[in-house]
């Protein structure tokens, strides 16, 4: 009986993937599933998305060597995760791959995410390997992440992630710069209810000759990627390093960002790190 049991539910459940295929990925998004998805912004570019039972990191940062006193963020812990951890990182520069953070949040087991092709080190004892192919579906427990396309300033392999649970979907950006798969992107995965993007407009200096071009997106380009995406708020990641010769923001991005919102009319969230998105209200 308990086979048979099990094969039922087994069909049942063939019978319902098969038939939200026949769904938008948008419609699929929003059918009956509970809005339980919290979103909390981390040092730097990192976030943690949390569900009551599982939680996900995305480039999460702890190490005050990365930037040492150019960032003045607030290092928010990671040891405190809930339930089912796994990590996504966009790329293995230091900034986005810290092997401390990573290593802290999978301390009792986890995938680890990241773009095919590449290898993080150090590898983090315990965790899963996940190399992920761009638009290629990565199912984490109750999370799924979709890789894709993103640009890297010095044209290292790089993606930003799409990811959906609990009722929600957002989209996070790493430190891409600009790119012509916004449309793409936003068609097959938009709306989000959040984007999390850079804005600080970087320019480089490590590599002759420099090109004296954003390497990370501008404000005014983040808007304009969040109004592709068809973002309900746009969350700025990715900026306040000072200080440094050869890594050079641009001047107040945060005031910016801001007035740039205002002309395209897009909802801005500006969050200090530790703190939780309060979602928009309504639903997508």
């Amino acid at each position: 009986m308990n086979d048979l049991n099990h094969r039922r539910r087994f069909l049942v459940g063939c019978a319902g993937a098969a038939a939200a295929t026949l769904l938008p990925f948008g419609a699929l998004a929003a059918a009956a599933v509970p809005r339980t998805l919290r979103a909390q912004r981390l040092a730097w570019a990192g976030v943690r998305l949390q569900l009551p039972d599982s939680t996900l990191f995305i480039d999460p940062l702890v190490s005050p060597e990365a930037w040492g006193r150019a960032l003045p963020d607030r290092l928010v812990p990671v040891a405190d995760a809930v339930g089912e951890t796994h990590v996504l990182v966009t790329h293995t520069h230091s900034d986005h791959f810290d092997g401390t953070a990573v290593a802290t949040a999978l301390k009792n087991g986890g995938v680890l995410a990241y773009p095919a092709g590449l290898q993080p080190s150090p590898w983090p004892q315990g965790a899963r390997a996940r190399p992920s192919a761009l638009w290629e579906p990565q199912l984490l427990g109750d999370f799924t992440a979709t890789p894709v396309p993103a640009s890297d300033g010095y044209g290292d392999t790089q993606v930003s992630w799409v990811v959906s649970a609990g009722g929600r979907r957002i989209f996070h950006g790493g430190d891409t710069q600009w790119h012509g798969n916004w449309w793409r992107i936003g068609r097959q995965f938009g709306p989000f209810d959040a984007a999390f993007l850079p804005i600080n407009g970087a320019r480089f200096g490590w590599r002759e000759p420099a090109s004296g071009q954003p390497d990370v997106l501008a404000p005014e380009q983040a808007v304009a990627a969040a109004v592709i995406l068809g973002a309900r708020v746009l969350v700025p990641i990715h900026y306040g390093v000072s200080g440094m010769d050869k890594y050079v923001e641009v001047d107040d991005p945060l005031g910016r960002v801001r007035q740039a919102a205002r002309e395209r009319d897009v909802p801005l969230q500006i969050m200090e790190p530790g703190t939780w998105l309060p979602w928009p209200e309504g639903s997508l």
